[in-house]
């Protein structure tokens, strides 16, 4: 080897103990604050162990110092040496002892430390190096083979580590659960779109079974990984109900799967199952993030109320990285104070994802003015805006309607050296657009540096939607169409648009187009939590006896609203049908029997807080104002862009989404 050259919160009861690490007892590390390199009389034995134990304890100048001097490392030495240096992030420290193992004649050739030394390499980021290192071996067994491929994988090198791993077959190398691991994570660093990535991992997965490693935990667990960033949920699902064993990672994987693939209820589901079908399954940190995560996307408090207990009783409050999704979590639904609660807690460790969950909480439920007074905070604080910081308060200043204050900010961007990307034009276009400044908003798209992404046009498509401009709705489509072919999405939106503007012969046309491609609406889904249970509705045709009960109790106050004046806004029902069967489809919207359900099973003064998967409709929004006002109850609805409260018949959005 050669070296390299203001929401009700008052369900939340909280500790009247700060969140914060807590105090360690003294140890016999303080003895070490006045440690100096050892005397030259001292004994080789003692200069080992009193380097190994520096470096367990971070003081890496010493121990560098006294490896120089010591004649007679022992293996161990080197190792903790190296593991300390990857630690800290010391590549100098790392070279200096992979130059002082090339003059040592007892481990020169080690493949032990070899394989140390390309792991080391490999985690300061250090590829060349890590190469030389295994190269030059002249003993490769399989754990410098996994090193290297690990290193390669961490590097996004994938190419080279499927090539490295197709030298191990034709070698005769043989490959464990290792090998087939970090081969899979190669899969997707070598694939720069999803097919190739999908028929790579596909075969990896046949070549395992084959070998016997198909159902072994590690291999297992990265599958279920890897489908999950490529979105093939079933396949990850099969995986791991096939499995024999699972541990606490494969639960993660899974329920992470979930999660990052717009499942939060099953990620909730299988963390409740997970819990009571083994003790011995004890949630990390990285778990707990993801539940938590899942938790907020269907607005469980409830659950999202028993993790932070559990956060508490495990200790994770030390883990900022668990705080910032504990404050999300609560923010997405709905309890800002308690949101803001957790962030002051986190105090002087706050970073900029701290911020930007904060900025983005304010901006959800409306509260645009408050979103950028926390940013203004944040700079004055020394933290630098990212490129979410700016996507969170463009979004913030669109949904309460300021426009000009969101051109400044867009503006002020190259002033942080931010770039502006596709999402931060997606959000001018939409702040522009619902402010009904629909020619500004075309002419910067027209005016932007790079090719506007379908995130552009869609919110050009969702403006035209809401102020019924047909000319630049059919131009947005044009590219929405050549963007995102089997987008259902794009093609109902414009219908909806022809619909509104008495378009029926348009509406025909797309209504064949989406047959004739067979593709598919997403159909409204709406969650509510009711004593720490997920209820889940859909908008279908079908309903079944509880859903038609529910439906009967909208049609009550739907007809107690039309003594009252209201007439049934039934322009998003496409259906060339009579005016009283659109009105009937109408009632079975999914947030509107989300919303019956909970009135009858919740308690007098209890929120109703209730998910839907898309766009709050103009007719759902209009009867939850009634219904919030008739029963005397606060309803919390979030959809797919902000918060709505309801109270006493108005809505915190100011009919303003």
């Amino acid at each position: 080897m050669s070296a390299p050259a203001s929401q009700n919160t008052s369900l939340l009861h909280f500790p009247h103990r700060p969140f914060g690490p807590r105090r360690t007892k003294l140890t016999r590390l303080r003895c070490l604050a006045s440690l100096v390199p050892a005397s030259p009389g001292a004994s080789p034995a003692n200069d080992n162990h009193l380097i190994q134990t520096l470096c367990a304890h971070g003081r890496l100048a010493q121990a560098a110092a006294l490896l120089q001097a010591l004649p007679a490392p022992t293996q161990r030495t080197y190792e903790s040496v190296l593991l300390a240096a990857a630690r800290a992030g010391d590549a100098a420290l790392a070279a200096a002892v992979h130059r002082r193992l090339e003059a040592d004649p007892v481990f020169r050739s080690d493949p032990f430390l070899s394989t140390r030394l390309i792991e080391a390499y490999a985690t300061l980021s250090a590829l060349p190096a890590a190469r030389q290192v295994f190269d030059e071996a002249p003993v490769k067994n399989i754990f410098l083979w996994n090193a290297m491929l690990k290193a390669l994988a961490l590097a996004d090198h994938g190419e080279e580590a499927l090539a490295r791993l197709a030298d191990m077959g034709r070698l005769g190398v043989p490959v464990d659960s290792y090998s087939y691991a970090h081969g899979l994570k190669a899969c997707i660093a070598a694939s720069a779109s999803h097919a190739p990535a999908s028929a790579r991992v596909r075969e990896m997965h046949a070549h395992a079974i084959r070998r016997g490693y198909g159902l072994h935990t590690h291999v297992a667990t990265t599958l279920i990984d890897c489908y999950a960033k490529l979105g093939i949920v079933s396949y990850a699902e099969h995986t791991f109900a096939s499995m024999p064993e699972r541990n606490v990672v494969s639960y993660s994987a899974m329920i992470g799967c979930y999660a990052k693939n717009e499942r939060p209820a099953d990620a909730v589901e299988l963390f409740q199952k997970m819990m009571a079908s083994d003790a011995d399954l004890v949630p990390n940190s990285i778990l707990i993030v993801s539940v938590l995560h899942a938790c907020a996307g269907v607005n469980a408090l409830g659950q999202g109320k028993l993790l932070h207990a559990y956060i508490l009783r495990r200790g994770f409050d030390s883990l900022v990285s668990v705080l910032n999704a504990l404050m999300a979590m609560y923010m997405k639904c709905g309890c800002l104070e308690a949101g803001r609660y957790i962030f002051n807690w986190i105090g002087r460790r706050r970073n900029v994802v701290s911020w930007n969950s904060l900025i983005s909480g304010y901006g959800m439920h409306g509260f645009g003015r408050e979103s950028i007074r926390v940013f203004e905070e944040m700079i004055k604080e020394g933290i630098s805006p990212n490129i979410i910081t700016f996507v969170s308060v463009l979004g913030a200043c669109s949904h309460a309607g300021l426009v000009e204050e969101g051109k400044n900010l867009f503006e002020s961007m190259v002033e942080y050296n931010v770039r502006p990307c596709a999402e931060h034009y997606a959000c001018m276009v939409d702040l522009l657009g619902r402010a009904g400044r629909l020619d500004e908003a075309v002419d910067l798209i027209q005016s932007m540096h790079i090719e506007p992404s379908p995130q552009v046009w869609g919110a050009l498509l969702g403006a035209c939607r809401i102020h019924c401009h047909v000319e630049y709705a059919e131009m947005a489509c044009s590219h929405l169409f050549d963007l995102e072919p089997r987008n259902a999405g794009n093609y109902v939106l414009l219908a909806d648009i022809y619909a509104r503007a008495k378009l029926q012969s348009q509406v025909d046309v797309l209504k064949d187009l989406l047959e004739e491609h067979a593709l598919e609406k997403v159909p409204g889904c709406s969650w509510i939590e009711v004593k720490k249970k997920l209820y889940s509705f859909v908008s279908v045709d079908n309903k079944n006896p509880q859903e038609e009960e529910l439906q009967a109790l909208i049609g009550e106050f739907v007809t107690q609203m039309k003594n009252e004046g209201y007439v049934p806004d039934t322009g998003s029902v496409l259906y060339d049908i009579e005016e009283e069967e659109k009105e009937r489809i109408l009632l079975g919207h999914s947030e509107k029997l989300a919303v019956a359900f909970g009135l009858i099973n919740t308690g007098k003064g209890e929120v109703i807080r209730i998910t839907k998967n898309l766009r709050l409709c103009e007719d759902c929004h209009s009867v939850t104002k009634f219904i919030s006002k008739f029963t005397e109850r606060e309803i919390v609805v979030r959809d797919v862009n902000r918060f709505h409260h309801f109270r006493d018949g108005v809505c915190s959005c100011r009919d303003y989404w």
